[in-house]
């Protein structure tokens, strides 16, 4: 199985990564095809374009300017350790050990505007660019377009391998459209959280996001290999729901106590 998740807009690269193992991104040229539209934009253009403030659009134009086509340990920082927002705090990847970060190398997959896919212990240098922002480039007028089949046929290439393809969908509907669904051959099965409020069971957005991330850690430290397994996931009082969920729609739920 390959688990997919959203990258988060904050970033933590004052922490020292836990572990030197890196591989290097695997997009670099599309990435650098981007860097090279971004660097005529001005602070202005950036703050319009991503709705962004003045001191945020500026620290992104300064990112851009100085990405670079070689990374290394001064100026990038594996992914998953470096991506600090709901899901990552839920994944808490620098307490995995480097066996474990070495299992989530083989079945994870961030999706992301600018590197296309990240595995997790891919080097990354900073960066803010939304997959839903409309970046006009010469493949197009938004990252969608740029992207194209790309992404759907690196994870098409990922699942090969495996004798019953699975792509376990944990990102967001924004990042999951980059996915060309007509180009995936893989079965999708979508993990679903939701929280008791009122009288009824409701995804709350940031709860959902620390969740996703829950559940590839649950998955990295029991190494799943079935969507059968997932049934098993209990962290944080979470408990899968047969009676709501579908053959390709997992439900988890849980109430604030129990």
């Amino acid at each position: 199985m390959l688990f997919l998740l959203s990258p988060a807009k904050a970033l933590d690269y004052d922490t020292p990564p836990h572990l030197a193992t890196h591989s290097q991104p695997l997009f670099k040229r599309q990435s650098a095809e981007l860097i090279d539209v971004l660097k005529t934009r001005s602070p202005q253009d950036i703050s319009s374009l991503m709705k962004l403030s003045d001191a945020l659009a500026g620290l992104n134009v300064a990112r851009y300017q100085a990405w670079s086509p070689q990374f290394t340990a001064k100026n990038a920082k594996q992914a998953v350790l470096a991506f600090n927002g709901d899901v990552y705090e839920g994944l808490n990847a620098k307490t995995l050990s480097e066996a474990q970060l070495g299992w989530a190398q083989d079945h994870v997959c961030i999706l992301s505007g600018l590197y296309g896919v990240l595995r997790p212990l891919d080097w990354m240098q900073p960066y803010r660019l939304e997959m839903g922002t409309a970046l006009a480039t010469e493949r197009g007028k938004n990252l969608y377009q740029f992207w194209g089949t790309q992404i759907a046929d690196y994870l098409n290439a990922r699942a090969a391998a495996d004798t019953s393809p699975v792509i376990v969908n944990l990102a967001s509907e924004e990042y999951f459209k980059s996915v060309d669904r007509k180009a995936l051959k893989p079965r999708v099965v979508t993990c679903v959280f939701e929280e008791f409020r009122g009288d009824k069971y409701k995804i709350i957005s940031f709860m959902a996001k620390r969740a996703r991330g829950l559940m590839v850690r649950y998955a990295v430290q029991h190494q799943l290999v079935s969507v059968k397994a997932l049934e098993g996931f209990d962290a944080e009082g979470y408990r899968f729901e047969p009676g709501v969920s579908g053959v390709d729609r997992l439900v988890f739920r849980r109430r604030q106590g129990d």
